[in-house]
């Protein structure tokens, strides 16, 4: 689960939306209601009669790749199976011999516990290290808070919220993210834009439009979550520029690891999955860089094509 991490670092992802995009303002309607109250049961008992034969609680159904994402989150998950982490799940389940089926549910406040933890899947795509709802893998990629501006503008290599020339400049920022608190420590909400955090994506976006208004020349430039930054930017016509703030020293943290999230029990399929990035680490940089994903290596280092094609 995947969108904007908010102010308190000790927050997940899925409560913002990392996981990616933006939160769904939570209805869980009639299928949280219902289907949700017995699906859960049935999947238990399922899992608990395996148990007896395998000795494992682990995996609802050994033969299938069980993962959960959000319905309309791209660049992390549709139910079209366009976003990256559709695609990263039909990846792993390929190199694991397993038939893939996702379950989509909107990321509010409860997504891990009603899917997850209602055994509705085996793993969550998307999740923080340092997340105590679910046991986290090793991370598979690490990305930071971008800012975001028109090729030309003057903006195309900051790297920190403090650069002098964003003083007099109206920054768009999503509200209660972490960047909000570096705005206030340099006196830049003044001028700034908020967008909403918590929304329904069935018919908004923030980061859509954020970028909107940084064409229309609203705002001059825009401060968002990596992933989210990297593929709307690259979407725009013409492309935005994106610049990750890697040099950030004081507020909170901008920069997060993100791997997979599995049960707290699940220790065999966690080493699964930790093997299984391993493994694949430079296949899964190239679907992330296809997605224009900023990522970086341990140096903070921008990881792109050029300099996969270099390593040995």
């Amino acid at each position: 689960m995947n969108a904007q991490p908010i102010e308190s670092p000790t927050q997940s992802l899925s409560h913002s939306s990392t996981r990616s995009a933006i939160v769904i303002a939570a209805l869980m309607g009639m299928l949280t209601c219902g289907l949700a109250a017995l699906r859960p049961v049935e999947a238990f008992a399922q899992a608990q009669a395996q148990s007896n034969e395998a000795g494992s609680l682990e995996l609802v159904d050994p033969d299938v790749f069980r993962a959960c994402g959000d319905p309309r989150n791209l660049p992390f998950s549709n139910d079209k199976s366009e976003g990256f982490e559709n695609k990263l799940a039909e990846l792993l389940a390929t190199k694991l011999g397993k038939k893939l089926s996702y379950t989509y549910f909107p990321q509010a406040t409860g997504f891990v516990r009603m899917t997850l933890g209602s055994y509705r899947c085996d793993v969550i795509m998307g999740f923080p290290q340092g997340d105590d709802q679910a046991q986290v893998t090793i991370p598979y990629y690490r990305t930071t808070y971008a800012l975001i501006a028109k090729p030309g503008s003057g903006l195309d290599d900051v790297t920190s919220i403090d650069d002098p020339r964003l003083k007099d400049k109206r920054i768009g920022v999503v509200a209660k993210t972490p960047p909000n608190t570096n705005m206030a420590m340099n006196g830049l909400l003044g001028r700034a834009k908020f967008y909403p955090l918590f929304i329904d994506t069935r018919a908004d976006s923030s980061a859509q439009a954020m970028i909107d208004d940084l064409n229309q020349g609203t705002i001059d430039c825009g401060l968002l979550w990596g992933p989210m930054a990297g593929y709307f930017a690259s979407q725009a016509k013409p492309p935005l520029v994106v610049v990750p703030l890697v040099k950030e020293t004081t507020g909170p943290q901008m920069m997060f690891r993100i791997g997979m999230a599995v049960r707290p029990a699940d220790q065999e399929w966690k080493r699964t999955l930790n093997k299984l990035i391993t493994e694949n680490q430079a296949e899964i940089n190239k679907l992330l860089i296809s997605y224009n994903i900023p990522i970086l290596d341990a140096t903070n280092a921008p990881i792109t094509s050029e300099t996969l094609s270099k390593r040995p």
